[in-house]
């Protein structure tokens, strides 16, 4: 039992750090193939996992941990004017202000940004990667940022787990 429950751990925090691991279908594998495991326990690896692994982008957007010399470069670097740019700072105007402008409602109402941020922790919407890097720009409490992502994403995984279970038990009756 603890193999898988590291396992499910290590898998958590890897799909956290990278976006194309998907969680769901790994979780949904293992519940198939391992049906004696304990749903909670299932939910719980994951949601420590994912907020470890999200942790690092909320300490990142937050300041508090500097990006590598390559990347902190390669973000901030002065590039040459060139057309294609222009079109596409042009085009872009109106993301950058719908973007500020929730950042700057996210400082004014932090309990607005705690409701988004708890809500995407269960439902996934909006992306769970946004509001992390979000809540790490307004400067959301760690506590906050941890309690309300390890509450919700342990319900979305939970249900998760449990749900082949409970599909299992209507099939049967």
């Amino acid at each position: 039992m603890l193999g898988w429950f590291c396992l499910t751990l290590g898998v958590a925090l890897g799909s956290a750090l990278i976006p194309v691991i998907s969680i769901e279908v790994f979780v949904l594998g293992l519940v198939s193939s391992e049906p004696a495991a304990p749903w909670y326990l299932i939910g719980a690896a994951v949601a420590i996992g994912q907020i470890a692994g999200k942790l690092l982008y909320y300490l990142a957007a937050r300041g508090s941990i500097k990006l590598p010399p390559f990347l902190h470069d390669r973000l901030h670097r002065q590039r040459p004017p060139s057309r294609l740019r222009e079109r596409w700072h042009a085009r872009t105007k109106w993301l950058r202000a719908k973007v500020d402008l929730i950042r700057e409602r996210c400082h004014r109402h932090p309990k607005w940004m705690a409701g988004t941020y708890g809500v995407s922790s269960v439902l996934g919407l909006p992306p769970f990667m946004a509001t992390t890097v979000l809540a790490g720009l307004v400067k959301m409490p760690m506590p906050t940022f941890v309690t309300l992502g390890l509450a919700g994403r342990f319900v979305r995984y939970c249900v998760l787990a449990a749900f082949p279970a409970v599909f299992a038990h209507w099939i049967h009756t």
